[in-house]
């Protein structure tokens, strides 16, 4: 195995997983999530001479986060068609009950982006801001309006957290 590669499958062993969650989380679709994070990680290999050698995870997660949106933009037409179930998110791949799961699924994709990196990653809002590109202010005002959103869809108080999630 060459330098290359190895660096390659490091990089892949560090972030894959993880990338791979937060893609789904957006996409909603676990095989699209799948190309998507292969794509990052041809697109970190083929575009590392302009990484500025900074926050490595807040580059690869905004390289996902932009990716999975505009695959969301080539498919916007399957929004109004329905959805194979194959191909949805379940439980048993998320750990998440059905009423979460489907709370979920009424939210935008950087609405689910952001709360995923918030509450699954517990990114701060600065490593949110690099990876959304939004202000720390606009996204903490952001996280709180969804927040609120999500615990409407879930039927109940957002300081309460009676149903054992924290919204």
């Amino acid at each position: 195995m060459n330098r290359v590669e190895y660096e390659l499958e490091t990089l892949i062993d560090a972030y894959g997983e993880k990338l791979l969650r937060y893609a789904t989380s957006i996409l909603y679709n676990h095989q699209d999530a799948e190309d998507i994070v292969q794509d990052v990680f041809m697109t970190a290999y083929q575009k590392q001479a302009t990484f500025d050698g900074g926050n490595l995870s807040a580059w690869l997660y905004k390289i996902t986060y932009n990716k999975s949106i505009n695959k969301l933009r080539r498919r916007r037409l399957l929004f109004f068609a329905d959805i194979p179930e194959n191909t949805v998110v379940t439980c048993e791949q998320t750990g998440l009950r059905d009423e979460i799961l489907y709370a979920l699924s009424l939210l935008g994709p950087g609405e689910r982006a952001l709360l995923y990196g918030r509450i699954m990653e517990g990114y701060s809002y600065e490593e949110l801001s690099a990876q959304m590109g939004s202000s720390p202010a606009a996204l903490r005002k952001r996280y709180e309006r969804v927040k609120k959103k999500l615990a409407g869809y879930l039927d109940f108080d957002c300081e309460s957290s009676d149903k054992g999630v924290k919204a």
